[in-house]
């Protein structure tokens, strides 16, 4: 134990007998250290009034040193802890479309991160036949997409089903409709994501089914783009009811109104990894901790 330590249970204990005690050491062997402390620092820590031990001022600044001194250790020690549940260092490539990147990804890697702080996570993007392909190739640990994947030697997890809804702007002249329909969207300016994305098919699928023909103002890949135009052009739009937190929905003065014909259309959002994946313990660690996010969360 290092001279400062032990001067700092002297003070402690405010006696030599005592702490010597406590020390497992000899008084006389605890008052040589205290000696050699008070030789090495060239001061004077304590004044000896008999059995009684009274600091200096110069015993006090020492003794604020061991304080500040066992603090940092006490922090060090709790952060090599914190590092070694942990673990090692790890990396984790994960795959997903441009869309379930926007809406799911950001929470759930945020949560995982919290648990698994040493993580270093890459991201690729692309379309859902392109992430399966990344996948089955082995190019990425995990794919996570909007859709049920049935494929040879792929595992596939479903997360959670999703569904559009619709988003109106404040003022928007449907806002004071008792119920909306389909029909409703018919003629209706709209912004709507970009072709090719399974929103934009079901979206596209439902207009068909429907022989809905909206007024496509404009056709945009980002969620945040859309949800800022939405406002600023008095538009109204559909979006998948994963992305629309309530606090997006309020600070932007949004209205989300649900219709029967777009919930009972869904779509399952899955985590997708291949067989060599599901031998990797990193892999299968991000896979239990998105199943139990989901889980709870949705």
């Amino acid at each position: 134990m290092e001279l400062l330590d032990v001067f700092a249970i002297v003070v402690e204990q405010v006696s030599l007998n005592k702490a010597s005690q406590l020390l497992n050491i000899s008084q006389p062997a605890l008052s040589r250290k205290i000696m050699k402390l008070e030789d090495e620092l060239g001061v004077e820590l304590f004044i000896r009034k008999g059995k009684r031990l009274e600091l200096t001022k110069a015993g006090q600044i020492c003794y604020d040193h061991a304080l500040e001194k066992r603090h940092l250790e006490r922090k060090f020690k709790q952060a090599l802890h914190s590092y070694k549940a942990a673990g090692s260092l790890s990396s984790l490539t994960i795959g997903a479309s441009l869309t379930t990147l926007q809406s799911t990804l950001p929470d759930l890697i945020t949560d995982y991160l919290q648990d698994y702080p040493l993580t270093d996570i890459k991201l690729l993007t692309g379309k859902t036949h392109e992430i399966v392909s990344l996948v089955k190739d082995n190019k990425v640990d995990i794919g996570i997409v909007a859709s049920q994947i049935n494929a040879t030697s792929l595992h596939c997890e479903p997360l959670f089903d999703d569904h559009l809804s619709l988003v109106l702007p404040a003022g928007h002249p449907l806002i004071d409709r008792t119920e909306i329909t389909m029909q409703d969207l018919n003629e209706l300016p709209m912004i709507l994501f970009s072709k090719g994305t399974w929103y934009r098919i079901l979206m596209d699928e439902l207009f068909n089914r429907f022989t809905i023909f909206p007024n496509v103002q404009m056709e945009i890949d980002s969620f945040e783009a859309i949800i800022r135009l939405v406002s600023t052009c008095k538009t109204a739009t559909l979006l998948p009811k994963s992305y629309l937190r309530q606090d997006l929905i309020q600070n932007n003065e949004l209205i989300l109104r649900e219709l029967q014909e777009l919930e009972q259309t869904k779509r399952t959002t899955s985590l997708i990894y291949s067989d060599h994946s599901a031998d990797n313990a990193e892999s299968m660690k991000f896979v239990s901790q998105a199943i139990a996010y989901f889980a709870k969360n949705r």
